[in-house]
């Protein structure tokens, strides 16, 4: 008679601990280069900012000390600062609401229309790959002049959209808005295609209506991909610089100049790197608070609705 010993109790742990060592170590050659480039070129300019901020350091010389915070000291008093934030909370406002809301509408159109859809998708998205350059001369150059600019022949009035402080905002935001709703556009389609069809047939044979579909079925689905959109959309606006330094340059008296110009121009404008650190982390603050209240906020209305 065969005896046959049986292997050790401990044999299968030990061979799983290598088989997920030996994973560990793969995943970290996998994971090695991008690590080093995200703490290279993300994790230690972010460490150097703020301790930039605590300085005085001046690109035109002189004397580099540590000041602690009274570069946050005075930028909390300077009221510039403060006119240029409240730039940004105005654009942020006026823009997110209609791209959220017009991303839904427009995505919502194309879902239902089968007739040449790609067609109509490249449409709506087709702006947003356009590079802000491009889209400030078109504007500047097309729609905005008073004398022979698309908008003011089509109106028969001769405002001056970008030269007029009452205007100028309301007339950034139709750029934005024109620009990159297709991004909003293209998520929502996304999302209104994964949605399971057996769901709008159940709906047919209990006899509801459209609206019936739309408000039971489609947005509630739709709910997670709305909070992503909002949270994207708030970052994005806050952070606006590109479209508004092209067409206004901050201007006219500073009514369209956002936090991000302000800060570009007391950092390479005025030298003041150390000042113009500072105020960058102020919005830094500002945007992971806002992106905090959302999600939280969003996360409160599901489990409301659950």
């Amino acid at each position: 008679m065969t005896t046959t010993v049986a292997a050790p109790a401990t044999a299968a742990p030990v061979a799983k601990a290598k088989v997920r060592r030996g994973w560990t170590q793969h995943g970290l050659l996998f994971v090695g280069p991008f690590l080093l480039i995200y703490l290279a070129f993300l994790v230690w300019p972010t460490i150097l900012g703020f301790q930039m901020s605590l300085s005085s350091v001046n690109i035109a010389g002189g004397n580099n000390h540590f000041i602690g915070f009274d570069n946050y000291a005075e930028a909390f008093a300077d009221p510039r600062m403060w006119r240029s934030l409240w730039n940004t909370l105005v654009f942020t406002v006026l823009s997110t609401i209609p791209l959220v809301l017009l991303g839904l509408v427009l995505a919502l159109l194309v879902h239902n229309v089968r007739f040449v859809q790609w067609l109509w998708r490249l449409s709506f998205f087709g702006p947003f790959l356009l590079p802000s350059a491009v889209i400030a001369i078109l504007w500047l150059q097309m729609i905005y002049p008073p004398d022979y600019g698309l908008l003011n022949g089509t109106l028969g009035t001769d405002i001056l959209w970008l030269g007029d402080p009452s205007t100028a905002m309301w007339s950034i935001v139709l750029t934005t808005v024109w620009w990159t709703v297709g991004f909003n556009f293209l998520l929502y389609l996304a999302a209104l295609q994964s949605i399971p069809t057996h769901l709008y047939e159940a709906a047919d044979i209990d006899g509801a209506s459209g609206w019936d579909k739309l408000r039971s079925i489609t947005l509630p689905l739709l709910r997670r991909t709305t909070v992503l959109i909002v949270v994207l959309q708030l970052v994005a606006s806050l952070k606006v610089f590109d479209q508004i330094y092209l067409m206004t340059g901050g201007g006219p008296q500073d009514a369209t100049r956002p936090i991000i110009e302000y800060a570009y121009d007391v950092g390479f404008t005025g030298y003041r790197i150390g000042y113009a650190s500072a105020v960058s982390y102020i919005l830094f603050v500002l945007i992971v608070i806002v992106s905090l209240a959302q999600l939280r906020l969003f996360r409160k209305r599901e489990e409301v609705a659950s």
